[in-house]
């Protein structure tokens, strides 16, 4: 896959929904949608996204013949591609993910990644793999604090990359994990990410829909699921929650 075109624009509702919008309208992509400043930027659940002006919010939109279950595997490519992008930046040893897509800048998020998809009128699905980076600024207001590249720049950078900046490297680093999914199968994937994974073999507490289970997160699955040994030596598979490793849990 090469690295797909960016449209740029001053301002927009939310880039997700902007996606949405145009695959519903019958446009496949695949393209990058990427906005200086969000007025309804999204994460998980729905929450509040904030992208402060400096800061990268993007989505890529593709048309995939891939099951919705195949297709959601897309944000670990996501998270690898963020990972890869703050690595020029940043010092690399600075920079790790938290399962199931948060990526840590010295162990603060510094992205957000959100996947979303839906039947497309051509058929299979579109498919819309949104990321926001913490560039120029941390938002104040989230539950468990944030950074930005701007604190950690690497010593010979004296400032925080341009979104425009951003967003094509983020083009180039996914475009380079795509591809290696789509021709060399999920395990190199999976294999690349749990080396930068946070968190396992430690205590984790994970807060699903409708409880809140705590014990030692053993690893990860195949498919990226996280394994939690109970306390009662049960295991349980997580596929989506939120979850706490360490002395946060």
């Amino acid at each position: 896959m090469n690295a797909a075109p960016l449209v740029i624009l001053d301002e927009i509702d939310s880039t997700n929904a902007e996606a949405r919008r145009l695959a519903e309208a019958g446009e496949t992509g695949p393209r990058w949608i990427v906005a200086r400043r969000q007025t309804a930027g999204r994460g998980r659940r729905g929450r509040h996204w904030s992208t402060e002006p400096g800061n990268l919010a993007a989505t890529l939109l593709l048309h995939t013949p891939m099951k919705a279950g195949e297709a959601a595997k897309a944000t670990f490519v996501a998270a690898l591609a963020v990972a890869d992008l703050l690595d020029v930046f940043v010092s690399p040893a600075l920079v790790a993910i938290k399962w199931p897509n948060d990526v840590l800048l010295d162990g603060v998020k510094v992205s957000g990644i959100l996947v979303e998809s839906g039947p497309h009128p051509a058929g299979g699905l579109w498919l819309a793999i949104g990321v926001g980076v913490n560039l120029a600024h941390a938002p104040a207001e989230t539950e468990r604090g944030a950074t930005a590249v701007a604190d950690r720049l690497r010593g010979d950078l004296g400032f925080a990359p341009p979104v425009e900046a951003a967003a094509e490297i983020l083009a180039e680093t996914f475009a380079v994990w795509w591809g290696r999914w789509r021709t060399l199968g999920f395990e190199p994937i999976l294999d690349a990410w749990t080396s930068r994974l946070v968190g396992l073999h430690g205590p984790c507490t994970a807060r699903l829909e409708h409880e809140t289970l705590e014990g030692v997160a053993e690893g990860v699955e195949a498919d990226g699921a996280l394994r939690l040994r109970l306390a009662d030596g049960s295991h349980r598979i997580i596929s989506a929650g939120d979850v706490f490793f360490g002395r946060a849990a």
